[in-house]
This record gives C-alpha cells, sequence and structure tokens, in this order.
C-alpha cells in the first residue's frame, strides 16, 4: 500500500483546480443507465471510485471508455440488453454503488446487489431508500447481504415521499427512478446540496421534467423515455475545501480557480471567524492564511449547513489554534475515528458523544499515521504540512478514492510531498 511522506516547508502558495465532485460525478455515471446512447461527462477527476463505478457500469452491459483529459463517454445499451446484477465486490468496494438501485429498477424492472461498502463512519441505513422506492411500486427481499428488487407492475408509479431526513444518496436514488415512473412524483425533505441538482440538471438534460432545484422540494414528472446527453460536473467542494485549508493552516495564500463560493459560504464563514482572508470571484476562492488559527465552535448540519465532509479538516486546523474549540458531529456517530490519528501528531483533543474539545497546541511532531478513509487521510495530510520533522501517512488508497493526483497539487503549492509504494 501506498503512503505520504509530508515534510513543513513554511506556507503554500499558488493555484490548483479540484475538478467535478465524487459526490455527483459517480451517481451521474449510473443516471447514464436510464437511456440508451452515448453519454460523455466531462471535468471527472481521475480517482478510484470513478474506476469501480466505471467497472460496475461495464458489468452492467455498458461500453465505458477509459478516462481522457476529464472526459467519461458511456455508451448504454437498451434495457432488454442491460443486465441488473453485477459481481458483490464491485457494490462492496463504495457505498457510491447503491444508487444503480434506482435507474436499474426503471429501466431494467429488476435488480439484484450486494449491499454496499465504502469508508466506515458509523451507520448509515439504506432504509430510506428501500422505503421510498417501495412507494413507488417496487418490492424488495433481503438475503444474505444481497438486495433483490422487481415491480409490482411493468413501470415504477409516482407517489408522494417524504424523507426522515435529507438524505443526499436517497435523493439521488429516488430522483432517478422517478424520472421514469408514471405520473406525478414528490420528494419533500429532499437534500438541497449542489451535487443534488447538479444531477437534476443532468437529468433535465437527457428530457426529464423536474421542478424544484434547489430546495426541499423536489417534483418530477415521469416521462416514457430519456435520451443520452452531455454533462459537465460541478466542482468538488470538499476537494476546494482541503487544497484551501492547506493554504490556511499553512499562513499561505492558496486559490482554488474552479471552485464555486457559493456552495460554501457556510464553511467560508468559519474559516473566515479562524482568521482567514476569503476572496470569492469568477475565478474561483482565495485564502490567506493567518499567523495564528483563532478558535471556533463549529457543528455540522445538512447543506446548507457545515458538511460532515469538512469537518475533519476543520479539526486539523483548529489543532493547532490560539485557543480552545468544539466541533460537533450531528450526521455520523462513528466519525472522530480519525481523532487518534491526530493526537500521535501532537494534538490535544478529547471526544464524548458527539462532540470534540480542542485545546490548540502550538506544534504538531510528525509521526507514522493512517488514514481510515477519505476525508481523514486529507485531515491528517493538513496536520502534517505543520507538524516539524516528517509525518508518514499511510492508507493512500483511501485518499485515492476521492482525490486526482493529491500528491502533485500539493506540490505545485509549494508542499514537500513524496509518494511512496
Amino acid at each position: 500500500m501506498s503512503s505520504l511522506v509530508v515534510t513543513p516547508n513554511g506556507p503554500l502558495s499558488g493555484t490548483v483546480s479540484a475538478l467535478g465532485a465524487k459526490n455527483a460525478v459517480l451517481k451521474q455515471m449510473a443516471a447514464c443507465l436510464l437511456a440508451s446512447g452515448e453519454h460523455r461527462l466531462s471535468n471527472v477527476p481521475a480517482i478510484t471510485d470513478v474506476a469501480i463505478m466505471s467497472d460496475l457500469l461495464r458489468e452492467l452491459g455498458c461500453s465505458v471508455d477509459e478516462l481522457v483529459d476529464a472526459t467519461l463517454v458511456i455508451r448504454v445499451p437498451a434495457a432488454n440488453d442491460l443486465r441488473p446484477k453485477a459481481p458483490a465486490h464491485l457494490f462492496e468496494a463504495m457505498r457510491a454503488s447503491l444508487v444503480v438501485l434506482g435507474p436499474l429498477l426503471a429501466r431494467c424492472g429488476q435488480v439484484e446487489m450486494a449491499l454496499p461498502g465504502g469508508d466506515d463512519f458509523g451507520q448509515r441505513p439504506i432504509n430510506y431508500h428501500i422505503d421510498g422506492l417501495s412507494a413507488m411500486g417496487a418490492v424488495f427481499a433481503n438475503d444474505h447481504h444481497i438486495i433483490r428488487g422487481h415491480l409490482e407492475r411493468n413501470q415504477l408509479k409516482g407517489a408522494r415521499v417524504t424523507l426522515e431526513y435529507p438524505s443526499h444518496t436517497a435523493t439521488d436514488n429516488l430522483l432517478m427512478a422517478a424520472v421514469l415512473a408514471s405520473g406525478r412524483t414528490v420528494i419533500d425533505n429532499a437534500a438541497r446540496e449542489p451535487e443534488v441538482e447538479d444531477l437534476a440538471r443532468q437529468l433535465l438534460a437527457m428530457g426529464a421534467r423536474i421542478e424544484g432545484l434547489g430546495t426541499s422540494r423536489l417534483t418530477i414528472e415521469g416521462v416514457q423515455e430519456l435520451h443520452a446527453a452531455n454533462h459537465h460536473v460541478v466542482t468538488d467542494r470538499v476537494v476546494s475545501a482541503t487544497y484551501l485549508a492547506a493554504g490556511l493552516v499553512t499562513a499561505g495564500v492558496v486559490r482554488v480557480s474552479d471552485a464555486r463560493g457559493e456552495h460554501m459560504e457556510m464553511l467560508l464563514r468559519k474559516f473566515r471567524a479562524m482568521g482567514a482572508e476569503i476572496v470569492v470571484d469568477n475565478e474561483g476562492v482565495e485564502v490567506k492564511g493567518p499567523s495564528r488559527i483563532t478558535p471556533v465552535d463549529v457543528a455540522t448540519l445538512p447543506y446548507p449547513g457545515v458538511a460532515t465532509d469538512y469537518k475533519p479538516l476543520i479539526t486539523a486546523i483548529l489543532s493547532v489554534a490560539d485557543g480552545v474549540s468544539v466541533v460537533t458531529e450531528n450526521l455520523f456517530d462513528g466519525r472522530f475515528r480519525y481523532v487518534e490519528e491526530l493526537v500521535r501528531l501532537g494534538a490535544n483533543i478529547s471526544t464524548q458523544g458527539h462532540h470534540a474539545l480542542i485545546r490548540g497546541v502550538n506544534q504538531l511532531v510528525g509521526t507514522d499515521v493512517r488514514a481510515s478513509d477519505i476525508r481523514a487521510g486529507a485531515a491528517l495530510s493538513i496536520a502534517a504540512l505543520v507538524a516539524k520533522g516528517h509525518t508518514t501517512i499511510s492508507g493512500l488508497e483511501h485518499i485515492d478514492r476521492g482525490y486526482d493526483d493529491f500528491d502533485q497539487r500539493l506540490s505545485s503549492l509549494g508542499a514537500l510531498v513524496e509518494r511512496s509504494a
């Protein structure tokens, strides 16, 4: 397994790009299943999860070209030539595999898949997906970690679905199923993330009829057929935040050229409270870090609140703040597992339940640490930029799942980062 060796090199400076959002493109690849023909997605990051989803689509009967110049071409056959099942290991490799559930039911009338895997940071039940699709006429049976679904009739039917929690992935799944359902579907308490809106825009380009983009109520009028389309994937706001965090924590000046400031308003507000100077314009987002971080309190909430994916980055930054901060996790009960690794670097952090008490220290000290998930790996890298000596971060395969050319992009900003096999 690969690892990163990071050595502090003073303030970072320069410009990088973040490319398309992992949490958008994986769903948009699945959305291609809804229409025969050649789909073209641009601004696609070269990450492991895209490669896994490509393999999954191939097993389902699609042709997927290799990624070239951040463009992915997917050719989808007629419904009769799609295979509504694939090897278990592809579903188990990542959480996002679950989003083929809705498209396969809508297009093939049946599906068989293993329960999805992905990052391990707490319970993320699939009942929101199953309950919503059941309301639309699907019938499910679970047998030893295998989900089998079929339709009561030949077509999904429109329904009113109110999500108990505004789940990003459940909203995506139900939205993709609804566009080919008969009649009207209303999804209340829908997720409002920019990636959900971006998926809806792709579906609109394919001929779907959707109202309420960016709101908590989506209204979908089902259509008989969709067509293939081209789509430019929205910028990854978490990757953008990672590079901005690198500039902030090192008292540097870093610009992310394709960052969308309007998608990160609450995070940027917290960065300003930490002492950062932020510039948002048509050429991206720029951060200038302070000489010492000001402590702040942060709580994660569904969009437009502070995303749970930002929290490991925030915790890493606040570990060298000039005072005490409290970070509260309201979404996933297991998402403080990276804290032990930050403590190994010399951070003074204690956790109790959903809260982390962070007493900022003057200096972190490099050592060997391990990434337990994608964002934990990014957070440890951010901390390593200001940790005295060398920090070796193993578990790089997690970072590769969500970051395109991570070490080279950090190096382009002046970081001393070496990747080892």
